[in-house]
């Protein structure tokens, strides 16, 4: 009996004290407006992509649509080479582009050794897994109006879902077209490279299902140097054009926590040449904005000023 009694008071002390009506009617007031401890900062991670060893199985896309539970887009022909997908939507985080580039010219006869080792070197196919940048200063962070996008601790841009109030100024800002509004919920998607996978220790899904290394994961500074070294190694064995996109920072766009190998320009993989951060243009707007405001002022005083008797 005693023992009994000594373990209710144990339970007794431990446990909170009763709150009252008014007590809890005031917690739930003050509670949205708390910040809660945020996460410790853990080392900058992203994506490296080579496209020159992309092989467009599209293994990507099916993992980022299969751990993320999104719905299928169908299975219509496009008419552009093997592209179903066609873009980035809110229900295609990762997607796989084909470019064809194929001379006009039909070769006649059968083809042999000496011909094909003269073939024009724009016969080839480029295939790139598209996906979100997640740049370092990314104007869809500046832009929204709410706090729904945010840099986690891994320096991610990542959207809160049940804060965006889809008002669409992400999907203005982006210059790469990542974010799309969906039409069945009203907020904004795109890539969150698996942050919760990341959050247990995993690398992202498309990462993980890639057969051929296209995509590596990990620390930004380590993707770095081995795309600098991969680039090297392109560049002995024959192939100058290769470069890196969206590894520095430019004087128009930051740098980007996922950034490509490429062997063409950008704009044939379907991305902008100079990217440009919108936020560049504010303080010009702010300007015209005011002196638009004081030219309106100074008109409608002109008015009143002649129309008085």
């Amino acid at each position: 009996m005693a023992s009994r009694e000594k373990e209710l008071s144990a339970l007794t002390q431990t446990s909170d004290p009763p709150r009252g009506q008014l007590s809890e009617l005031l917690g739930r007031l003050v509670y949205p407006f708390r910040r809660g401890k945020p996460p410790e900062p853990r080392p900058p991670t992203g994506f490296y992509t080579d496209t020159t060893v992309c092989i467009g199985c599209k293994a990507c896309e099916v993992a980022c649509k299969q751990w993320n539970q999104l719905p299928s887009d169908g299975f219509n022909w496009s008419g552009n080479s093997y592209d179903n997908t066609t873009e980035l939507s809110a229900t295609t985080w990762r997607h796989v582009k084909f470019i064809e580039q194929f001379s006009a010219e039909v070769p006649s006869g059968l083809a042999t050794l000496d011909t094909l080792s003269n073939e024009q070197a724009l016969n080839r196919w480029l295939m790139m897994s598209d996906h979100c940048k997640h740049c370092l200063a990314a104007p869809c962070h500046q832009a929204c109006p709410t706090g729904a996008i945010i840099q986690n601790e891994f320096e991610n841009v990542y959207i809160q879902a049940d804060i965006c109030n889809g008002c669409s100024c992400c999907v203005a800002a982006c210059p790469f077209g990542v974010i799309t509004r969906s039409d069945l919920g009203g907020h904004s998607h795109k890539c969150t490279l698996c942050y919760d996978r990341q959050r247990d220790g995993l690398e992202p899904a498309c990462a993980k299902a890639c057969p051929t290394k296209s995509i590596h994961f990990g620390p930004i500074e380590e993707l770095r140097e081995q795309a600098r070294k991969r680039v090297e190694e392109l560049h002995q064995r024959g192939v100058p054009q290769a470069y890196l996109y969206g590894d520095v920072p430019t004087e128009t766009y930051s740098e980007m926590h996922s950034f490509y190998l490429l062997v063409d320009r950008p704009s044939v993989y379907g991305l902008p040449d100079s990217p440009f951060n919108p936020w560049l243009h504010m303080m010009g707007d702010y300007v015209r904005s005011v002196a638009g405001g004081l030219a309106a002022i100074a008109v409608l005083l002109l008015v009143v000023f002649l129309l008085k008797p």
